[in-house]
């Protein structure tokens, strides 16, 4: 590990983590349409670096079930405390803005909602037949929390097929505990297996790197996520979402994504990304495919 990887809290970002300005026709009418509409997408909320290209393939990302989430991951940025009430309206109103700015694919994610005894999956489920009906031609991919591991939760998303159900691993199974707080690593690895199991056809997960995790703890995570039969991986770089969060204790090289995304590709999945700016949803217009 060299100096220059190492994070401190005067380093500079690397010059392989530079944002590109989003441009392009497409995206500058989806953002009018945003504006004037007041439309709510998490690549804007979270500072996606990726925005501008995904708003340009017609690529968007949607966050259901409220900004208040029940759980403290140390990575996330979103708000923990007692959600709203949930909102069942929601649905329509996430399928006429997807209709309304022509999105070609939907990526939807939520909070975690705990609270909640079904976890919020009936409202999920209502979510993508809410956007089948109104913008039929959309599809779709689910990035759905653990649900706590009770099957019956997942099989309402099961039963309405979105092209693609993703639920992230996050890290590696050392640091699982104190990145992901109430989440457990083989509970989240069994939601994984269990949705193919159930005849989901294209399952995904995601990773970030520089939390901390050995390179060999990296392999084995991939090779733990293949075993569970997922189709589509995604492994990019953590940043610090503000100083309560957890620090990134190394920038991964481009040299070392690329490097974990050969070995993601020798083990078989069907599609990879890896690289410092990828995020879970990026080129996810490609994973239906």
């Amino acid at each position: 590990m060299s100096d220059e990887t190492l994070m401190s809290d005067t380093a500079q970002k690397p010059k392989w983590i530079r944002v590109k300005l989003p441009t392009g026709k497409n995206y500058r009418e989806l953002r009018s349409l945003v504006d004037k509409y007041k439309l709510n997408t998490i690549c804007q909320s979270g500072s996606c670096p990726n925005m501008g290209e995904c708003w340009g393939e017609g690529t968007a990302t949607f966050m259901i079930l409220g900004n208040v989430c029940t759980r403290s991951c140390g990575f996330c940025g979103v708000k923990t405390g007692k959600p709203m009430p949930v909102n069942w309206d929601e649905p329509e109103k996430v399928a006429s803005s997807i209709k309304l700015m022509k999105i070609k694919h939907a990526v939807l994610t939520s909070v975690d909602r705990d609270d909640l005894k079904d976890m919020g999956s009936i409202l999920w489920a209502e979510t993508v037949n809410a956007i089948r009906r109104i913008s039929p031609g959309t599809t779709m991919e689910t990035l759905i929390p653990d649900f706590q591991g009770i099957t019956r939760h997942m099989d309402r998303l099961v039963e309405v097929a979105p092209e693609v159900i993703s639920h992230n691993m996050e890290t590696v199974k050392r640091l699982t505990r104190e990145v992901r707080i109430q989440a457990k690593y083989e509970r989240s690895l069994e939601v994984l297996k269990y949705l193919k199991q159930a005849g989901q056809r294209r399952t995904k997960t995601g990773l970030m790197l520089g939390l901390g995790e050995e390179k060999e703890e990296v392999f084995q995570t991939i090779e733990d996520i293949r075993n569970a039969n997922v189709d589509i991986i995604t492994l990019g770089q953590y940043l610090q979402p503000t100083k309560k969060h957890l620090p990134v204790r190394r920038f991964i090289t481009p040299e070392e994504f690329e490097e974990y995304g050969a070995f993601a590709r020798r083990l078989g999945f069907r599609h990879v990304e890896s690289s410092p700016l990828v995020r879970s949803s990026y080129h996810a217009e490609k994973h239906i495919h």
